[in-house]
């Protein structure tokens, strides 16, 4: 696949994912003036975040990675086009999912005991507690919902229809932007008051955590007429002796084993983190400011990555499956240079405008304190954007040729990173830098993963296209200094606006700043020939006029 062919095919998906990050994102914002951004916020983050990490844990790495490789060649090979084979699967995946939803349901406290910091059983937080138990259980339905979206979602991808998934999330976040409103119309903004640190009363626990679930239902509901629309019909199929769906399990065991690392890690960051705000300050930091600051790193991530990511997954499977590795490889490198060149202006730019950007996301509401606890962390997400973005298409390479062990392997690598790391940084430092150390850790294990991710694949495929890589970062290293220091100079000329000037005097002062860098990275790229940035430009141009 050429390199205009590729950014064609992510054009769609690049799209639905804007408007559903951009619906995320007001989603994020209307939680923190609902809730705040400390321990009633954390008790519905944490619940809500619970049955994605349970889905992952349980079967989401084998839904995302193994299986576009197996449809793909059951498309191919197969006299029905692989209808069959991807009707067992649903029929499987329906009945595990079912039953171990309706399992955790019951086993809710227990399950959260591994997640919550230990002051959460103290006799002063009893209240806390209960709400936390009954908001799971209204999100933990979603477990079902999580998977039957994806696995509906890969088909589609592996039949070419790369737009549905990405834009059905806006469903959910519509839902959730309409649950959430209802709340403030009800109870009103919760502002930097004492009332960030109260439990939630039923009738809150239950809009909360019943709106939420109806949004993944709605997510998931929305991908069915798509897949008629594909020429799949979906029949029960219960014959799961079928060779090739072993072949699919037993290449999950490595992905399974790979979550598993990767969960456990992330339940010792839910832990630490429940553990910044479980003892009532008002400045901790936990949940809440960890993950809507990764949120909004993961916005060009997924408009970016994630879109050229999904739309080179099937060549690259169909390249291993002919061996084709030096294509592959020439491939993977081509378009990690494509994400990194839009990738990159943003790691810089982030930490530049990260208090203005904090300020217009989370300080609605009255809550501009609250939102300046948001800055330290958004901006360490900044440079972790970069190295996760390398890391992520080297493990899109892997995938392709069913290398699942080492993935696994790698992964360990990059979990135990950050277990390390934060389990240092995090109980030495006070309550408001919990999320921060966090951050930190996060950065510091995606370094590791990308290095050594990179190392490997290109060993495996012979080459990347290194020495393009090279001319390509050296050129945008020029490239981000200037933008950088654009942008930094904007911010110092409007810093007479203050530290905290409210959410538009922010927004009209990081707005200014970021558009100041972008600007200088655009014009430079252009000065120096940087290909992979003048390519992206000109083919947008074109589309642009087209329309």
């Amino acid at each position: 696949m050429s390199e205009q062919r590729i950014l064609a095919s992510s054009a769609v998906m690049a799209a639905g994912t804007v408007v559903s990050r951009a619906s995320g994102f007001v989603r994020s914002a209307l939680l923190v003036a609902a809730l705040g951004g400390v321990l009633r916020a954390d008790l519905f983050t944490i619940a809500n975040t619970l049955p994605n990490m349970v889905y992952i844990l349980l079967a989401g790495g084998i839904f995302n990675a193994v299986l576009v490789p197996q449809l793909v060649r059951r498309i191919k090979d197969d006299p029905d086009g692989g209808d069959a084979y991807a009707s067992r699967v649903i029929t499987l995946s329906a009945l595990f999912l079912g039953a171990v939803t309706a399992l955790l349901v019951v086993l809710a406290p227990l399950l959260l005991r591994a997640y919550l910091d230990g002051r959460f059983l103290d006799p002063d937080r009893v209240a806390h507690l209960e709400s936390i138990v009954d908001l799971t259980r209204w999100c933990l339905p979603q477990v079902f919902f999580y998977g039957m979206y994806v696995l509906v979602g890969q088909v589609l991808n592996a039949r070419g229809r790369f737009g549905p998934m990405m834009w059905a999330p806006i469903a959910n976040n519509i839902l959730s932007m309409a649950m959430l409103a209802a709340y403030l119309l009800v109870w009103g903004p919760v502002g930097d008051g004492p009332a960030r640190l109260d439990a939630l009363d039923t009738t809150q626990e239950t809009l909360l955590g019943l709106g939420s679930t109806l949004g993944i239902v709605a997510q998931c509901l929305v991908l069915l007429p798509y897949l008629r629309a594909s020429g799949f019909t979906y029949r029960p199929r219960f014959d799961f002796r079928d060779p090739e769906l072993r072949h699919t399990l037993s290449l999950g065991v490595w992905t399974l084993l790979f979550v598993v690392v990767t969960q456990a890690a992330y339940l010792v960051v839910v832990r630490l983190a429940s553990g910044g705000t479980a003892g009532g300050d008002p400045d901790g930091t936990g949940l809440t400011v960890y993950s809507s600051s990764l949120l909004i790193m993961m916005v060009p991530h997924s408009i970016v990555t994630v879109s050229l990511a999904t739309a080179i997954l099937p060549r690259l499977s169909a390249m291993a499956h002919e061996d084709r590795l030096e294509e592959l490889g020439r491939t993977v490198g081509s378009t990690l240079r494509t994400s990194l060149a839009l990738v990159l202006p943003f790691a810089v730019i982030l930490p530049v405008v990260a208090g203005d950007a904090a300020g217009f996301a989370f300080g609605w509401g009255g809550g501009e304190d609250t939102a300046a606890a948001f800055a330290p962390t958004l901006a360490l997400f900044g440079p972790a954007l970069a190295v996760f973005t390398v890391h992520y298409f080297m493990l899109r390479g892997f995938y392709a040729m069913e290398m699942t062990r080492l993935v696994f392997l790698i992964q360990l690598a990059v979990s135990l990173t950050n277990v390390l790391v934060a389990t240092a940084l995090v109980p030495s430092r006070p309550a408001e830098e919990t999320a921060p150390m966090l951050a930190v850790a996060y950065l510091s294990s995606y370094a590791v993963g990308a290095v050594v991710s990179f190392v490997v694949l290109q060993r495996t495929v012979g080459g990347l296209e290194v020495p393009q890589l090279v001319r390509f970062l050296v050129r945008m290293a020029l490239v981000l200094l200037a933008a950088g220091t654009a942008a930094w100079l904007v911010e110092l000329s409007m810093s007479g606006l203050g530290e905290r000037p409210g959410p538009l005097l922010a927004l009209l002062r990081g707005g200014l700043a970021g558009l100041a860098g972008g600007l200088v990275a655009l014009a430079g790229a252009r000065l120096l020939h940087v290909r992979e940035v003048t390519t992206l430009v000109d083919t947008v141009a074109a589309r642009l006029r087209r329309g």
